[in-house]
């Protein structure tokens, strides 16, 4: 596991044990309240060795704590841990939703308004979870892991792709995994974000235009030039983490999660 630290106040809990403890952590609004949205992240760029971890969405988080929103950065096994394969990162999407709807009244969360939001890598497990019910290390658990809301930045929807280049003895059965390859209705509401200059740019739209022709629903917002993790904290001078965080949140506010001004 590789080991990380958070520059705001967050809440841990652990919210699944495997070879390890996998846990959420928390920033609440400052107001005590009950029935709030909560708003889950997933990082991206977490298949690798050496993976971003999930301090990559801290300040979102805060911000939309600011917001009434309760936030939560969700660690979920990754490319450090040992015989880590996507599939497993699919499975803990679940299990974090799960957690948070078990655990809502002391959260003080509507469970019927729980929001996912993933980059890269974090996008497709999170599109996967929703795609691919039969993949699910749970299957006994009475909680149901639906969403009202889904926000992807980016992310791979080939899992032949993503195999060959990072798995190479999972791409036999990568086809049952590969949302790319199984188009159909499944998605909750969805807002997708990508750069005109991703690499995964015309591979996402492509996607977002066959599963809305499959009848989801999918707010497409592009970004000019933009690169790969064009939004982190801290690149391009916080300006598009900033106008993509304020696109969000006002995405949010017509969908009536954040109060309008």
């Amino acid at each position: 596991m590789k080991h990380f630290t958070f520059d705001i106040p967050m809440v841990k809990r652990v919210y699944k044990k495997t070879h390890r403890d996998l846990s959420l952590y928390i920033s609440t609004p400052e107001s005590e309240g009950e029935n709030r949205p909560a708003l889950l992240f997933f990082n991206g760029g977490s298949f690798k060795k050496d993976p971003i971890t999930p301090d990559q969405f801290q300040y979102q988080a805060k911000h939309f704590s600011s917001k009434g929103i309760v936030s939560i950065c969700v660690d979920y096994r990754n490319g450090s841990d040992e015989d880590f394969t996507p599939v497993q990162a699919i499975c803990d999407v679940k299990s974090s939703i799960r957690w948070v709807k078990d655990h809502h009244l002391e959260l003080g969360i509507d469970p019927n308004r729980i929001m996912v939001c993933g980059a890269s890598a974090g996008g497709y497990i999170t599109v996967s979870a929703f795609m691919f019910p039969e993949i699910d290390d749970e299957m006994n658990k009475v909680t149901d892991y639906n969403v009202s809301e889904l926000i992807i930045f980016a992310a791979g929807m080939d899992a032949v792709d993503i195999t060959t280049r990072l798995f190479p003895d999972l791409v036999p059965m990568s086809l049952a995994f590969s949302p790319k390859h199984h188009i159909k209705h499944c998605l909750p509401r969805t807002l997708w974000m990508c750069g005109t200059g991703d690499v995964l740019y015309e591979e996402n739209k492509e996607f977002i235009y066959q599963m809305k022709e499959a009848g989801n629903d999918i707010r497409f917002l592009t970004y000019d030039g933009m690169e790969h993790g064009f939004f982190n904290y801290g690149r391009h001078e916080n300006l598009y983490f900033e106008k993509t965080t304020k696109d969000i949140e006002n995405y949010l506010k017509e969908m009536h999660y954040i109060l309008a001004d």
